[in-house]
């Protein structure tokens, strides 16, 4: 029994000192983003009331079986503000359904009224995305490639505030924040849209404003084609190849620009069986891309010490959901522990700096939030609620997360599954969602007993009328994954 508990207690350090180390990660990445607000550079541009100066960019929309975005997303990218001989647009459209016909005909109109748009199949999905990124490139007669998923709709102007920054010519990318149509729809919305917020403003800001890593985000940005085939071209050995060729473009020493000022819209998965194919997706290529490309980042002598440290937290995002998981179910035998073995409270006292972690997440995410939505007291409280909200559910995501992290990590190769569209609208006969629940979702829901458990022995376990000091914890978990468990077993998924 002691060797177990030795185990168990050894596990559960390790877990708790990977997440302070990320939190301290997330609050230098903080200390970036407030500097770079002060500190605004001028860089050179391209001029554009010089017709001469104006490069020529070819769009690319990577699409498959997208019946409801289409005819959106297609009238959107044709009001695109740009002299109409400097840009073409590819439809690389790998579609399998009835939409491949209609997406013909919208073209065919397009190209009547003088846009210059091409549609692009191939007969087979090789490589997924990446695949047709790829095959697209081979007739691209762009300089530059920007490059939206379906569900994005970029302003008329996008492109005059993009490509200009290329004047730099060891820029290799632009990648624009994403901006959320549906923030507000549901609970659902509301955390992915919270999370991406992080992502968009802190991280990005953090680490570019520094010089270190950041990635294409898969959509809203643009490629300097020449980055693209210097770095190795798109390759679909992992599920996020946006992410695998930012790392190995920014290994041959291109330069990336984020730009937070400049927002993309596009909609939010509004039904959790798309959040998780989604979360699955990004969570699994990310480990994909650590055993991929970490042993390249530490042997590389180009970058600094703190950009291989900010470019390995940065690839073991994902693995945070392990960590967590393995924190929470390892929580409740770890409470017992406690009031079992008195000889080990100094060591709970000074495990308590978990806490320490969660007041760094929420002040970093503090100031992200108030940049979107304001300061002031409404506006905290607001978070305060938002905050607990989201960590709850992403707490609720950890087991199905971890299981692609686990994959990832494995080397267990999987299909890519496109995250359904919906354009809200359609959302009662979207018939691109499954009615299947996993065996996961069965385990979510054995987790939320447990949970429960967690709770109940906060009022029994200790001789002093018990031990309250995880409660919050534990109800956090029950709620996180009550949450996932029930909608994934009342929604269509």
């Amino acid at each position: 029994m002691i060797y177990l508990i030795s185990l168990i207690i050894v596990i559960y350090t390790m877990a708790l000192l990977l997440i302070f180390l990320y939190a301290l990660a997330q609050l230098n990445l903080l200390s970036n983003y407030l500097a770079a607000q002060k500190n605004k550079s001028k860089e050179p541009k391209f001029d554009f009331s010089n017709p001469d100066d104006i490069p020529f960019v070819t769009i690319q929309l990577p699409v498959y079986n997208e019946m409801y975005v289409m005819e959106r997303l297609l009238n959107n990218i044709s009001q695109i503000d740009y002299p109409k001989d400097k840009f073409e647009i590819q439809v690389l459209d790998d579609s399998t359904d009835e939409s491949f016909e209609t997406t013909a005909t919208q073209i065919a109109s397009l190209q009547n009224k003088g846009i210059n748009i091409s549609h692009v199949h191939r007969k087979n999905r090789k490589g997924f995305k990446a695949g047709a990124l790829k095959e697209g490139l081979k007739t691209a007669n762009g300089e530059f490639i920007a490059i939206f998923d379906a569900d994005f709709l970029p302003k008329s102007n996008w492109l005059k505030e993009t490509i200009p920054y290329f004047k730099n010519e060891q820029l290799g990318v632009v990648q624009t924040r994403w901006s959320h149509l549906n923030r507000d729809f549901s609970v659902l919305t509301k955390i992915q849209a919270f999370a991406l917020d992080a992502h968009f403003t802190l991280e990005q800001v953090g680490r570019n404003s520094k010089g270190h890593f950041i990635n294409f985000n898969g959509t809203a940005g643009v490629w300097r084609k020449t980055c693209i085939i210097e770095a190795g071209n798109w390759e679909g050995d992992t599920l996020t190849e946006d992410l695998d060729l930012s790392y190995r473009a920014q290994l041959k020493n291109w330069e990336f620009k984020y730009l937070e000022e400049v927002e993309t819209p596009a909609e939010l998965p509004i039904v959790i069986s798309a959040a998780r194919s989604q979360q699955f997706r990004w969570n699994k290529g990310g480990a994909e891309n650590f055993r991929k490309m970490a042993w390249k980042v530490i042997k590389s002598k180009n970058i600094s010490a703190k950009t291989k440290a900010h470019g390995l937290l940065h690839l073991l995002n994902s693995t945070m959901f392990l960590n967590v998981l393995i924190v929470a179910v390892l929580s409740i035998p770890m409470l017992y522990i406690k009031n079992e073995y008195a000889h080990l409270k100094p060591y709970f006292y000074m495990m308590s700096f978990f806490v320490i972690s969660s007041l760094i997440f929420f002040v970093c995410y503090w100031f992200m939030y108030k940049k979107i939505y304001g300061s002031g007291l409404k506006n905290f409280v607001q978070y305060i609620m938002m905050f607990f909200t989201f960590f709850s559910i992403a707490m609720g995501f950890s087991l199905h997360n971890s299981m692609a992290v686990i994959e990832g990590h494995l080397g267990k190769r999987s299909d890519f599954i496109r995250t359904p569209k919906f354009n809200i609208h359609a959302i009662k006969d979207n018939k691109y969602l499954k009615n299947n629940i996993s065996l996961n979702v069965l385990f979510e829901g054995l987790l939320t007993i447990y949970f429960a458990f967690g709770m109940y022995s906060a009022f029994v376990v200790g001789d002093q009328g018990g031990d309250f000091g995880l409660f919050p914890f534990h109800l956090m978990l029950f709620l996180g994954f009550g949450f996932v468990f029930f909608k994934s077993i009342t929604s269509r998924v």
